[in-house]
């Protein structure tokens, strides 16, 4: 076995890496660029070798550089984890000439199935059923075009390359397809430092469903199930489970021999991802291989009891799968939730920024439930314009999908993160929904039920009196506390009352508190609530029973009240005595500025180029700048007729967020 590893890679992927070596006593070795020399990869590992500037293509992805480092700490093995370097024959090649092992699959194997274009057509060769599309090389945008119009809208413009959705674009006529060609061969330059490009047949309403393989150099290959990744956007996973809530036994028992199939006929060994569209009728098709370890392989480990990391260090090392495919039973079910630094509120835009408060839930593992977070960063660690944006990967585990989904919904709402935007209310709000309850989705399930973007959630009637409850208790021990106040003159003693009225959502309601020592009687509308907490003033956390029921909200103070957060919905919630919720009937309402006759910029970023001038009509839809953020190109669109007065920003420049970009008349 290995006695020193270096991971080839950064974040969360890198930490979890770390994790499994340190379980199986291997030193290892952590590579940083300028921007990563506090991260937590680089804490927690036992070496670390700076290797360069910020942008990953002068550091992470540059292979001389990942050499050098090996060569200065007498690594004998290298985890490439995801993206970068992972699926890069070359580097492969690089290691195997220096004598390191590569924790990973064949040379061979990685350029027939990592490259997107040879392994559609490999799988064609091997009478797999694809979808249809353009496999050659596409020269440019007019190109393109020729060809969708060819394979017929909608289509699908990818990198070759490609993975985690970059280098990708859904096109439907001519100008998305043009504009599209060109974005994602950008994309896929500086995130892979490769711009082929090629076109496949959008399907519609399909779902996401992939295999995970596992093979050794000794002939053996396994699949370890499915995992159910139809909620993406923009191409990229959101939440993944395993195993799908659609598949039945037979079509899972062909899914994984038709994967482990595909993995032998070209070699493959470690652990490996056969990506399929399946459709309603559950026939699916091949759509790529991943040689790599993927990023939702928790899901997988947490329903078989694997540790996908270890095995592939130990098939890296020449030993046997020790299991057989009949060893690999389905154990319950897994969830996982990936929290992103981007704002739900301004169209999921990244966010970048210090992390002034990060608590996630305590992990834990039990016969009945299971909690695990996989993360790459810290309290106080910052989130860089460089790199993916995501944060963690939240996962829990249950005996059936029903309790894990209800696992997940607590692990989120406890989920404490502060200081920049994020993805945490969509989250929430999404495993609510009664489309992804009933595992009734496809991959057009965040376009179709959120066309508009995302604006919170409006809760029902039940979760509104059981947060009226909750918070009137909360309001009443902040009132015990000030009425208590030391200094106060003799014989004016303050008193607490029992009637309130709590406002939120626009409605209001009269409550009656009875207190004692262990908590409140609460009646609200005709209903009587028991509530218990050992929450004080102050906690940002508030961990409830209501009649029994646990309730976890993100609580805030303002002005007579809380900001609460909870299951996807930002309200104020006011606790007002019945003179003062009187009284505030007659405030005026405070409306936010008109910012209609700005282009505001809406998130930090550098400006790749701005397509009009001052003095330019634009038309509704038209493309007015590119906004380049966290390896994501952002064609920002006018939206609606107008001429421009004044630009503000050039290509080049670079912007925080709101930043005013250009002025309208």
């Amino acid at each position: 076995m290995f006695k020193k590893i270096l991971i080839a890679n950064r974040g969360e992927i890198a930490c979890r890496v770390i994790k499994t070596a340190r379980k199986m006593g291997i030193q290892t070795v952590a590579i940083y660029s300028d921007a990563d020399k506090n991260a937590l990869h680089v804490k927690m590992a036992d070496e670390a070798v700076h290797i360069g500037p910020p942008p990953a293509n002068q550091s992470y992805i540059v292979i001389d550089k990942v050499l050098d480092a090996i060569k200065q700490t007498g690594a004998e093995a290298v985890h490439p984890g995801y993206g970068f370097l992972s699926e890069n024959a070359k580097f492969a090649e690089a290691l195997e000439a220096a004598g390191v092992a590569f924790i990973g699959p064949p040379k061979g194997a990685i350029e027939a199935m990592g490259d997107k274009i040879t392994s559609k057509k490999l799988a064609q060769d091997a009478n797999v059923s694809t979808v249809p599309g353009y496999m050659g090389l596409i020269e440019d945008a007019e190109e393109a075009v020729k060809i969708s119009n060819q394979v017929g809208y909608p289509v699908m413009i990818k990198a070759s390359a490609g993975g985690g959705g970059k280098g990708m674009r859904i096109a439907w006529n001519d100008n998305e397809a043009r504009e599209g060609f060109q974005s994602s061969k950008n994309e896929a330059a500086s995130s892979f430092g490769d711009d082929r490009i090629f076109i496949e047949k959008f399907v519609t309403q399909p779902r996401h469903i992939e295999i995970q393989v596992l093979a050794d150099s000794h002939g053996n290959a396994v699949y370890l199930h499915e995992r159910e990744c139809s909620i993406q956007r923009r191409n990229q996973k959101v939440i993944e489970e395993a195993p799908s809530p659609f598949l039945d036994e037979a079509t899972r028992k062909a899914m994984g021999e038709q994967s482990v199939a595909l993995a032998q006929a070209v070699g493959y060994t470690s652990a490996g991802t056969v990506e399929f569209i399946v459709d309603g009728d559950r026939n699916f098709y091949f759509l790529e291989m991943n040689t790599r370890l993927q990023v939702e392989h928790p899901v997988t480990e947490l329903i078989t009891g694997v540790d996908l990391v270890e095995q592939m260090i130990r098939v890296a090392a020449g030993e046997k799968l020790p299991f057989a495919q009949s060893d690999l039973k389905i154990n319950g079910w897994a969830m996982e939730s990936r929290l992103y630094a981007e704002d739900p509120y301004r169209n999921f835009l990244p966010s970048i920024g210090r992390l002034t408060r990060y608590r996630p839930p305590t992990e834990e593992a039990t016969p009945t439930r299971a909690v695990r977070n996989d993360t790459g960063v810290f309290e106080g660690g910052e989130i860089s314009m460089y790199y993916d944006p995501m944060i963690a990967k939240l996962c829990t585990w249950a005996p059936d999908r029903a309790t894990a989904i209800e696992e997940m919904r607590l692990a989120l709402d406890g989920f404490e993160l502060e200081g920049i935007g994020h993805n945490l209310p969509f989250l929430a709000a999404v495993y609510d929904h009664p489309k992804f309850t009933s595992g009734n989705m496809t991959t057009a399930f965040i376009e179709e039920e959120y066309p508009e973007g995302f604006e919170g959630v409006t809760l029902d009637e039940d979760a509104c009196i059981r947060i009226a409850a909750a918070t009137s208790a909360m309001h009443r021990v902040g009132e015990i506390r000030r009425a208590r106040i030391s200094g106060t003159m003799g014989n004016h003693e303050r008193h607490v009352g029992e009637d309130w009225v709590v406002s939120l959502q626009g409605a209001s309601h009269e409550v009656k508190i009875d207190a004692d020592r262990d908590g409140a009687t609460v009646t609200i509308g005709g209903a009587t609530l028991r509530v218990e907490s050992d929450w004080t003033p102050g906690d940002p956390l508030a961990r409830l029973t209501v009649d029994g029921a646990p309730l976890v909200l993100k609580v805030g103070k303002i002005s007579g009240g809380f900001r609460v957060r909870y299951r996807g919905a930002d309200i104020k919630v006011h606790v007002r005595s019945p003179r003062q919720a009187e009284l505030a009937k007659l405030m005026p309402e405070k409306l936010p500025p008109d910012t209609s006759k700005f282009l505001l910029c809406p998130m930090p970023g550098l400006i790749v180029k701005v397509d009009v001038q001052a003095g330019d009509e634009v038309q509704e839809g038209q493309a007015l700048c590119t906004v380049e953020a966290m390896k994501m190109e952002n064609i920002l669109r006018a939206e609606r007729k107008g001429i421009v007065k004044k630009v503000n920003a050039a290509g080049g420049d670079s912007l925080a967020v709101d930043d005013v970009i250009m002025e309208f008349e």
